[in-house]
Formats: structure tokens, C-alpha cells, sequence
């Protein structure tokens, strides 16, 4: 491993290694820290949007497109249908293992099953799975590494708006792409049911302020059961949706995607903001004078994003409503689809 980096990348995931990648394309010396055995693997219902990252993405990675989107609510159900795919769906650990080549072959340094043990302004000790340490000084520090980002913690940065979300890969095929907001349920979430290849992600999303993610998770049950589909509670899986955004740079220390709180508080989408988010951090570290246009659009698209989110959580009386209505202006076509996905 190399002793010292231009910049360390804490968390393999699609913003760090999005970041990494255009760094090592531009000549810097970059090394990314990954946790889990192999970059990739996540809680996540597996949705990339056509105006998102859908269209960067090889076909041969894309399990189901869907150009129908099914959104139904307890008095309401709304088809819309554009001529191209609005969401498919792709295998998580594929698509993280396909960046990650990316970036080995532009020169990154990837330590998979590397763990930090300590953290410093310039620099990182690290802990291989052999449980041998090293010790990496670097002139950035780039914190990728989720909602309960490590690097976050050290910046000393509150998280005080938290989603959950809890999926479930069950076996079977679907037809259709289906959206459920029933407020009585998940509150200022929705209930998904996402076809993949040769699989269903069947789960919920919601926000922590309303329930726990053990009772979201006995309401995903009870709701999966009404829809035909007997679920697993073992094979279900959680995972926190960080969207408490306040900034990317603190000095010579970036934040990414889910440590710099970036997902949507109304969806809890992730992968397009991370990957946004990770290029333009690379941009600014390469070019201190680059504006971050890009990333001012995708904050300007998030602050819409979390002042619904705040509106539905914080009045329970209106949570239904704010539901049906959201489903007649889809249906009258008075608000795009496009309006509920993070990229501009």
C-alpha cells in the first residue's frame, strides 16, 4: 500500500469510487479504503432513473426497464408512461463492481476489507483483514463512506434527519413497477415492489422520526402479505438514508453522497447524488476555482426534496392528503414525474 496519496477515499461505494475515478483519470495519486470485502454490496431497491445515472450505465448491467411507472395510493392509482425506461433496475453489488474496475484501470488504489482505525487531518490509520496496520498520509481526505460516515463523526457534524429503509430480494417476476403511499403505513414514505432479473425488491421506506425500523419493518410485512407476497423477515435488510446536508468541504476534508447527507428525504434515492456529488468533489480538488454549478443544482433539488419531507412529517393530519394530492397532480400531469427524482 502506498504510504502516502494526493487523496484518501474513505468508502468504495458509487460516490467515493465516482470521485476516485476522475481523480486517478487526471493524474492524482488516489487510494480507496472499502470496508466490506468488495466494493458494491448495499441495502438498496436497486431503481436508476433515465435522467439519472441510467443512460451512463452499460445495458448489460440493467436487469428490468420499466417506461410505466404504477403509483397507487388507499383511494387513487396513477399510471405514467413515457416512450423511454423512467426507472430500471440493476444488480447493486454489479454495479458497484463495475466502478470499482473502472477505477483500477484509471490507476486507483483499492483496499477492499480495510477498515480505518484512526483518523487525523492529513492522513488515516488502516486495518487490513490479516489485522496488519499501516499508516497512509494524504493532502485530501474524501469521506464516501455513508450515512453513519466515520469521516462525518471526525468533522464533528451532527445527523438529525434520518431515513430508513428496509428491502428484501424475494423470489418471483412482476410485470409492473409499483409505488405505494399509504401514509397509515409508512408514514412520509412508500412501500415499493421493484422487478429485477430473476428477483423482486419488495420493501419500505420511511422516516426514523415516525417509527423504528422495527416496527417498519412489521408494516412491511403486513403490507407485502396484502399484495400477495409472504416475505422472510430474515432475509429483510436495513439500511439509514442520511439527508442532513450541510456542505461538502471543510478545508482539505470533502463529504460525499450519504456522509455529506446528500440522498432525497422523500425517496431516500442515493446512487445519482453520490455520483454527482463524488465527481464534482474531484473537479474541486483538482480545480479549487471550478464553480460546482452541478453541485449547486443537485443541493438546490435536495432543499425541495427535505422541505416536502419536513412538510409530511411534522403534520400528521396532512400526510394522507399530501399523498392523494401528490397522486391527482401526477395523474393530471399538473407535476412530471421527474420532479420526485434528484437529477435536474
Amino acid at each position: 500500500m502506498a504510504e502516502r496519496a494526493d487523496v484518501l477515499v474513505i468508502g468504495g461505494g458509487p460516490g467515493g469510487l465516482a470521485c476516485a475515478t476522475l481523480l486517478a483519470e487526471q493524474g492524482a495519486k488516489v487510494v480507496v479504503a472499502e470496508r466490506k470485502p468488495v466494493p458494491g454490496p448495499k441495502v438498496c431497491a436497486g431503481g436508476l432513473t433515465w435522467h439519472g445515472l441510467l443512460r451512463h450505465v452499460p445495458a448489460a448491467l440493467i436487469e428490468r426497464a420499466f417506461p410505466e411507472q404504477d403509483i397507487r395510493t388507499p383511494w387513487q392509482r396513477v399510471v405514467v408512461a413515457e416512450p423511454d425506461p423512467i426507472v430500471a433496475t440493476v444488480n447493486r453489488e454489479r454495479l458497484g463492481q463495475w466502478m470499482a474496475e473502472r477505477a483500477l484501470a484509471a490507476g486507483v488504489e483499492v483496499l477492499a476489507g480495510t477498515r480505518i482505525v484512526r483518523l487525523e487531518a492529513h492522513g488515516a490509520t488502516l486495518e487490513a483483514v490479516s489485522g496488519r496496520r499501516s499508516a497512509i498520509a494524504c493532502g485530501h481526505l474524501v469521506g464516501a463512506d455513508g450515512s453513519t460516515s466515520l469521516v462525518r463523526r471526525f468533522l464533528g457534524l451532527p445527523t438529525a434527519a434520518m431515513g430508513i429503509g428496509l428491502n428484501c430480494l424475494h423470489p418471483g417476476s412482476h410485470t409492473r413497477m409499483e409505488w405505494h403511499l399509504d401514509a397509515r403505513l409508512f408514514g412520509a414514505g412508500y412501500g415499493w415492489i421493484f422487478p429485477h432479473r430473476e428477483t423482486l425488491s419488495i420493501g419500505a421506506y420511511g422516516d426514523i422520526r415516525l417509527f423504528s425500523g422495527r416496527e417498519l419493518k412489521e408494516r412491511l410485512l403486513r403490507w407485502a402479505a396484502a399484495q400477495g407476497f409472504r416475505l422472510d423477515p430474515r432475509t429483510i435488510r436495513a439500511g439509514l438514508v442520511n439527508y442532513d446536508y450541510r456542505g461538502v468541504r471543510f478545508d482539505r476534508a470533502w463529504l460525499v453522497g450519504d456522509a455529506a447527507g446528500l440522498a432525497s428525504g422523500l425517496t431516500g434515492e442515493g446512487i445519482y447524488p453520490a455520483l454527482v456529488s463524488g465527481q464534482a468533489v474531484a473537479r474541486m480538488i483538482l480545480d479549487p476555482a471550478h464553480p460546482g454549478d452541478e453541485l449547486a443544482r443537485l443541493a438546490a433539488r435536495h432543499r425541495q426534496h427535505r422541505r416536502l419531507t419536513a412538510l409530511a412529517v411534522n403534520h400528521r393530519r396532512l400526510r394522507r392528503l399530501l399523498m392523494e394530492i401528490t397522486a391527482l397532480l401526477l395523474r393530471t400531469k399538473v407535476i412530471d414525474f421527474h420532479l420526485l427524482e434528484m437529477a435536474d
